[in-house]
């Protein structure tokens, strides 16, 4: 694992003492003096996490975390504070700037490389999201939807707690449930069916449980495709630093020593419910826009492109298989009357309303789509022709029969369809013939007066 990281200090001796330490794990290190010239770099793309002093001229190092996390170019990136400062609300007051964590000079070894490698392999998974996530236009209107969503989420978090001293979770319980749902769990095997059974946002071990290694838990919750991205904030000893360096190699995202500080437990639940929002914002417009590649944006089916990529394969499947496939064509009669007479809005009105019947009538193993204007093609596996025809009839009745409700009911509007169907021939046929087959038993339906199904034969 190897990134790239920004050491921000005006005291060039602690700049190389931390450029040593990084390089000696392969990371790339850039430099900078003072907060101005790390704004710039930051903003510039040139670097995966910040390790940021406090004290330095200018803007201290509390006002640049404040301007990386409230930049929608910079948000995403990881912000350590390093610094001489040890006292508690020093800390508390860099939490809340948005920095991921504080570590305090003389920083051990072993604590500065676990969080770098436990913050750069997060950061890696975010940028995946934001690399598959749409185009830059659509990408900096989700940056701008988490940004609103971090000072007040829609609901009230979900956290589970997951510890047996009584007099722990208690503690944990009458801190966090002011603003989240609290669920305690003091029973580590029951905790980790509760917990890929459940919704939670965050999940709290302790990792003194009695007779159970939490870490075994962190571990399997990481491996579960359910939980694989469930945060993972675990409280440990004072003298559990091996534990803890483990328990972020195994992918804990965040952890505190007791005795807890309130603020400081508050703070950094605050900092891993932020990034999971934003992170699950990233993933929605992520399936969004999957969606929109295969979908048709006014019914909602799938569009050709799905066709295109899907038919083929179904096709070869019926084949190999020598099963029976159904192509039914469809097309609504005299749309352009629809249009000339009503207007483009119910025009579509009509569109999406028969995109609903159709939907209505086929079988979750088949495909519908929409073809193009007002042609619908739907593919239905493992199906006779017989069979096809039944369904098609089903859904041009429900078609002519009833009217469609346009412009509040001010308008009904009725309309028929007419359809086409082929089935698969198991010698020289192809996707391309059997599908010109359906079209032209469309075309006859046509020419037989519309409101009608036919098939290849008739």
């Amino acid at each position: 694992m190897t990134a790239r990281i920004l050491v921000v200090d005006d005291i060039p001796t602690n700049v190389k003492l931390l450029e040593a330490r990084l390089m000696a794990e392969y990371f790339q290190v850039l430099t900078a003096s003072n907060g101005e010239d790390a704004i710039a770099l930051c903003e510039n793309g040139q670097c995966d996490m910040v390790l940021l002093d406090v004290m330095m001229p200018g803007i201290d190092g509390f006002e640049v975390c404040k301007r990386l996390k409230a930049n929608t170019q910079t948000a995403h990136l990881p912000v350590v504070l390093v610094t001489a400062l040890d006292q508690q609300e020093d800390r508390i007051k860099g939490l809340e700037a948005g920095a991921d964590d504080f570590l305090t000079k003389p920083v051990s070894d072993l604590a500065l490389v676990t969080r770098v490698k436990s913050l750069v392999r997060l950061k890696m998974l975010t940028d995946d999201l934001r690399l598959r996530a749409s185009n830059g236009d659509q990408l900096a209107m989700t940056h701008y939807q988490v940004m609103q969503e971090v000072g007040a989420p829609k609901e009230r978090p979900n956290i589970i707690i997951v510890d047996d001293n009584a007099a722990s979770y208690e503690k944990m319980v009458s801190i966090l449930s002011t603003k989240n749902n609290i669920e305690v769990e003091t029973n580590a095997t029951d905790a980790l069916f509760r917990i890929v059974e459940g919704q939670y946002d965050l999940a709290v071990i302790s990792l003194n449980m009695q007779d159970f290694d939490s870490l075994c838990l962190c571990s399997h919750l990481r491996s579960l495709e359910r939980t694989r991205t469930l945060p993972i904030f675990v409280i440990a000893g004072m003298d559990q630093e091996e534990i803890i360096s483990r328990a972020m190699e195994i992918g804990v995202n965040d952890y505190i020593k007791r005795p807890i500080d309130n603020q400081e437990l508050l703070a950094r639940i605050r900092t891993q419910l932020r990034r999971k929002r934003y992170n699950d914002c990233l993933r929605a417009s992520v399936q969004q826009t999957i969606e929109m590649a295969v979908k048709d944006p006014l019914t909602d089916l799938h569009n050709r492109r799905y066709f295109e990529m899907h038919f083929s394969s179904l096709f070869e499947k019926s084949i190999s298989a020598k099963k029976p496939l159904t192509a039914i064509m469809c097309d609504i009669d005299k749309f352009k009357a629809v249009n000339d007479t009503y207007g483009h809005d119910v025009g579509d009105a009509v569109i999406i309303e028969v995109a609903n019947r159709i939907r209505k009538s086929v079988r979750n193993i088949d495909i519908a789509c929409r073809f193009g204007g007002e042609e619908f093609v739907i593919i239905m596996p493992d199906t006779d022709i017989e069979y096809a025809h039944v369904v098609a009839e089903r859904i041009r009745r429900e078609v002519a029969e009833h009217p469609v409700i346009a412009e509040n009911g001010i308008k009904q509007i009725y309309t028929t369809i007419s359809m086409g169907l082929s089935s698969l021939m198991l010698e020289d046929d192809s996707p391309k013939q059997l599908l010109r087959r359906a079209d032209l038993a469309l075309y006859a339906a046509k020419r037989a007066g519309r409101n009608k199904v036919m098939t290849e034969a008739a």
